[in-house]
């Protein structure tokens, strides 16, 4: 007996230590990290919890209010699992108007109805290729008999409003891919492309080769420049919810290996419209009047039948599947959507500001101060979000309890050895999420810097969190 009671004695000591010394190493690296000349101006936080207890191993400013960047994601997708659940899926009907003669014309119109799918004509998943989603809709018309169509396609978008873009994202993100508007109807994840040519020397124009898809119904004002060999890509685009002008500004460099930069669909419900008529045009299924959506047909004081006959519903991938890619590749359309999806879900009205509300409402429930919770939007592109690095991690920490934490960790993106979502915006660098260290012990991992200088930070911040290897 009295060997067994210093053998566990000197157990207790040994994990003292062990915790003890992992403090340690982390309160050196992290005061390396403060102390760095790219931090002189910044404000630094980290928040490290055991992951099994939740019990604090290191942090410091972790009650300061920061900018997240992408790590805010990380929040999005665990409350879309929580309130939606991980099988959930979006749907997307198509529907007629009218009548169908017996010589198959449509005496009415074709109805896209969304229900805020973002991935709707993605290339992420083999269900939801646009051809895929094309060749369903053209095959569920061509059953009901219809061989021609009086009115038109058109795209019911009204479900989430005309509010695309959260009031905190900047004028330089909205017109390229990743500042993508969220609506009740997306289609290629709201992005389209543009391939360049650079001049032959610097200062020169660069030429614009073509759209893909083509998108004659978008006017692109060019005004780059060809920038000096080795500077890469330059180049953004600006273009206005709902505007069919935009303008390229920048520079794209000299011997630069892409093809072209990718911008954001002004007006996505549209476009599904636009390419379904399109698509249907081709096969001979004529369509009398131009694609259209109810958006644009309220500026005409005009409103879709109410009565509609179902031809097909679409259903989206399943939330563990949208969840992995939006974390995995920083989807921001993604996050954007499940916020106001969030939203609509409890009934109120499907946008940003309700989404956010909804999402502190609910971490405010299981005991997260609202006020350490200053969220924007729900994908962390807008600079003006402020979360503090212990809400994260708490947050973080509570969702390991789920059925559906598998799901959630396998949508991490693996970074340093370690399962860890990143965050970038100008000036901001942050990482959230797990570790577990060759001894199997678990962390829970937030560490953020906003107002740095210079590049190369990220390294930096991995010296701090090596310090739980």
């Amino acid at each position: 007996m009295k060997l067994f009671r210093l053998f566990t004695l000197a157990s207790l000591i040994s994990i003292a230590s062990y915790a003890q010394t992992t403090t340690q190493k982390l309160e050196k690296a992290y005061q390396i990290l403060v102390r760095d000349e790219q931090a002189k101006y910044a404000i630094t936080s980290l928040c490290v919890l055991d992951a099994s207890t939740g019990k604090v191993i290191f942090a410091d400013n972790e009650n300061i209010g920061l900018a997240t960047a992408s790590t805010l994601k990380t929040i999005t997708s665990a409350t879309a699992f929580y309130t939606l659940g991980k099988d959930f899926r979006y749907e997307t009907k198509l529907a007629y108007t009218g009548n169908i003669t017996t010589e198959g014309t449509l005496q009415g119109d074709i109805i896209i109805t969304g229900s805020g799918d973002p991935s709707l004509g993605s290339w992420r998943y083999e269900q939801t290729k646009e051809g895929n989603i094309l060749n369903q809709w053209v095959a569920a018309i061509k059953a009901a008999g219809i061989k021609k169509i009086e009115g038109s396609v058109i795209s019911d978008d009204s479900t989430f409003g005309t509010s695309t873009i959260p009031t905190g994202w900047i004028w330089q993100d909205i017109g390229n891919y990743y500042g993508a508007g969220a609506g009740s109807i997306c289609w290629r994840e709201n992005q389209f492309d543009v391939h360049l040519k650079p001049g032959a020397t610097t200062g020169n124009d660069v030429e614009v080769l073509r759209t893909v898809p083509h998108t004659p119904y978008i006017q692109l004002v060019n005004e780059l420049k060809t920038g000096a060999s080795g500077t890469g890509d330059n180049a953004y685009g600006f273009l206005a919810p709902y505007s069919n002008i935009g303008y390229l500004r920048g520079t794209w460099g000299m011997g630069i290996k892409k093809s072209g930069i990718s911008l954001s669909l002004p007006d996505a419900a549209f476009d599904a419209a636009y390419r379904l008529q399109d698509t249907l045009k081709r096969l001979n299924i004529e369509c009398d009047k131009a694609a259209t959506s109810t958006r644009i047909m309220a500026l005409e004081n005009k409103q879709i039948a109410i009565q509609q006959k179902p031809l097909l519903t679409i259903f989206s991938p399943t939330l563990s599947e949208l969840v992995y890619w939006f974390q995995k590749k920083s989807i921001n359309l993604y996050g954007e959507q499940l916020l106001k999806t969030i939203a609509y879900k409890q009934g109120k009205e499907a946008n940003t500001r309700n989404g956010a509300k909804a999402v502190i409402d609910f971490w405010a429930g299981k005991g997260i101060d609202k006020n350490a919770l200053n969220m924007i939007d729900g994908s962390g592109l807008s600079p003006g979000n402020r979360i503090t690095t212990m809400a994260m991690a708490s947050i973080l920490f509570q969702a390991q309890k789920e059925e559906w934490f598998a799901d959630y960790l396998k949508s991490f993106p693996d970074y340093n050895g370690m399962s860890i979502k990143s965050g970038n915006i100008n000036d901001v660098t942050a990482y959230a999420g797990y570790y577990t260290d060759k001894n199997g012990k678990k962390y829970v991992a937030v560490i953020n810097i906003n107002n740095y200088s210079g590049s190369g930070i990220s390294r930096k911040l991995f010296r701090v969190l090596d310090a739980l290897k």
